[in-house]
């Protein structure tokens, strides 16, 4: 059997009894992140590392006799909330490996911690890290739509891990870039640039906003709502960070969640009845 097992959001506390049980059935256990001593120790299992090169083109590895013994394979969040981890399954399923895929929460259900309706999201975005000569805004589009719409949009924020320069990768050195993770403050910058570019007015420096930081932590959770502006300004901490652009609609109970967590009721009240339907 091949499990697909979710981790959840914040620590190796987070996994489910039926994930957690699966696990200690297994003769390999591959984790998609950075090992931890604490959920070896939790899972009593030796974890093998498996970056994304490993998953992506080295997947038979992990599916060595997996259709004799059981592997497990570990992924932050849930199962699907990749689509490497769909090309896995098809593979195992080429391979006619059983599959069984044990579930958890992640930032696209966990989000409405936050205070907005889950069933008012519209389409979700990556917002990659802009470079000197690489600024994507296609994303760009997917917002004003949801906007038009009423909708909100969850952003997820680039992460770079084991990331090669392009000097490196054309001399095919095995050299990786530290670890980077995109803050919220640098998603609103880069947002507010293409907006400035495009000037479609699928937003404005006035659009609400929520910043996420931690989502799942018990201790370090962090959520601040406000202006793309007044969030720009924001300290969100250590990542990792996620952002919301509020819909032009808005349900009451979401304004008056919304309300706990911003960081000028004054503001956010004039703005509210100025700019949104309720």
């Amino acid at each position: 059997m091949l499990y697909i097992i979710g981790l959840g959001l914040s620590d190796e506390k987070d996994i489910t009894m039926k994930g957690l049980e699966a696990i200690k059935s297994c003769e390999r256990v591959y984790l998609e992140a950075y090992t931890s001593i604490l959920m070896e120790k939790l899972y009593e299992k030796e974890l093998i590392l498996a970056d994304r090169e490993m998953v992506e083109s080295q997947s038979d590895d992990i599916l060595l006799n997996a259709d004799k013994i059981n592997v497990a394979f570990l992924v932050v969040g849930d199962p699907f909330g990749a689509t490497t981890h769909a090309d896995l399954i098809i593979r195992a399923k080429e391979l006619s490996i059983p599959i069984q895929t044990i579930h958890n929460a992640s930032i696209m259900n966990a989000v409405g911690a936050c205070g907005l309706q889950l069933y008012n999201f519209g389409q979700t975005i990556s917002i990659p890290l802009f470079t000197s000569n690489w600024r994507p805004d296609s994303f760009y589009d997917r917002i004003k739509e949801n906007r038009n719409l009423g909708l909100h949009t969850l952003c997820l924020l680039d992460i770079k891990v084991k990331e090669q320069s392009i000097e490196n990768l054309a001399r095919g050195r095995k050299i990786y870039e530290p670890p980077r993770y995109m803050t919220i403050n640098q998603a609103i910058e880069q947002l507010l640039e293409i907006e400035e570019n495009r000037k479609q007015n699928a937003y404005t420096s006035e659009t609400l906003a929520i910043g996420i930081a931690r989502l799942g932590s018990l201790t370090e959770q962090l959520i601040k709502a406000g202006t793309l502006n007044q969030l720009l300004s924001e300290d969100f901490g250590p990542p990792l960070h996620s952002l919301v652009i509020v819909g032009n609609k808005m349900h009451i109970l979401e304004v008056d969640y919304m309300r706990y967590f911003v960081v000028d009721k004054n503001k956010f009240d004039e703005i509210v009845k100025r700019d949104y339907k309720i």
